[in-house]
């Protein structure tokens, strides 16, 4: 598709005004979170459902605040991906196209797709290639209004939050004993040792580098994890998220979910967790708790969307699944994160303040 093209589907979509009044957004976001200078950037998007366009929207701020910055863009716009589906090849093409040190950014509604010349991991690929990247995957379960809850959460002071994420990250590493408790019911044991806190925290600036936008996340593969946790916010399966009507509760045994009980949630969930076993090479590999996270963007609002869900303030996440690509040694079909509200955390017997 080209410009003019996609500008006229944008207008007949009624999205290109919306665009255009949040252009200023994203200057600043690729300003404070890209800094990109004379490299080439690609934009990955796709047209998104009927009500459900927020992922054109993106491609197009995007587009419009490169547009005005004088940036070097180029961008690639495809159907709809979900799972196993594979990316359409002008997706695979413009990728190859780029030189090193690029810049990528993707906003899709499911997934980018599978692409068998670029390898399995679309991460692997940007770092091999010194590209600068940004992800915002999953986006179909959001209608095209809650795109101000969106820009709202990438609004954030990216330098405060930066130095609540490095404060956490710094607590964690010393640690040896994470628990966590909610009123709700949620009682976990988390063992630290050795492991490697990351953060999802904005900071793309250097080649070779990338993650999430919205930003606002600190997390790690747990070595070990036992308890209870009581679902209360939004769960992921593999359809979609969903906000949490009935809690879902799910006990764990050294990293293995051993029951899921609830109401439509937790069916959800765990006919999710049985489709991925029957598919799965190694099934006993799907249901490995493979995440502890903790949200910290201030702007972000718990709205059945995941990659926003897990970034408020005031919640924690467990994923279930894979953690092979952020420290850990779980590799399967899936990740699905659970979003839980106001956690308590404790760390060597110390309340985790921030």
């Amino acid at each position: 598709m080209e410009e003019k093209e996609f500008l006229e589907w944008l207008e007949h979509e009624d999205l290109f005004n919306i665009a255009k009044k949040s252009t200023n957004s994203f200057i600043s976001i690729m300003k404070q979170c890209l800094e990109i200078g004379k490299e080439k950037l690609l934009l990955i998007g796709d047209f998104g459902y009927p009500t459900r366009r927020i992922s054109p929207l993106l491609t197009a701020c995007y587009y419009l605040a490169a547009k005005q910055l004088n940036i070097n863009v180029d961008f690639v716009i495809q159907e709809p991906k979900r799972g196993l589906d594979k990316a359409e090849n002008d997706v695979i093409k413009k990728l190859f196209d780029l030189p090193l040190e690029s810049v990528v950014i993707v906003n899709v509604s499911g997934k980018i797709g599978l692409m068998d010349h670029v390898g399995k991991s679309f991460r692997t690929f940007c770092k091999t290639h010194n590209h600068k990247f940004i992800s915002t995957t999953s986006l179909s379960t959001m209608e095209t209004f809650m795109m101000k809850s969106v820009i709202h959460a990438l609004s954030v002071d990216y330098k405060k939050m930066q130095e609540e994420d490095k404060l956490i990250k710094s607590k964690i590493a010393v640690g040896k004993v994470m628990t966590v408790k909610t009123r709700a019911g949620t009682n976990l044991t988390i063992d630290l040792n050795g492991v490697s806190v990351r953060s999802a925290d904005g900071n793309y600036t250097q080649f070779g580098t990338g993650g999430n936008l919205p930003a606002g996340e600190v997390y790690f593969a747990p070595p070990n994890i036992s308890g209870t946790v009581v679902i209360d916010a939004s769960s992921r399966n593999s359809e979609n998220a969903v906000l949490i009507q009935k809690p879902i509760i799910i006990k764990i045994e050294s990293n293995k979910i051993i029951s899921i009980e609830g109401d439509e949630e937790a069916r959800l969930l765990e006919k999710s967790l049985q489709e991925a076993e029957k598919t799965a090479k190694h099934p006993e590999n799907v249901r490995y708790l493979a995440e502890f996270g903790i949200g910290t963007n201030l702007k972000a609002k718990i709205i059945g969307a995941t990659i926003i869900d897990e970034k408020s303030f005031g919640t924690a996440h467990i994923a279930i699944g894979s953690n092979f690509w952020f420290g850990g040694k779980n590799k399967t079909l899936v990740h699905y994160d659970q979003v839980f509200k106001n956690p308590r955390i404790k760390i060597d017997g110390e309340p985790l303040k921030f």
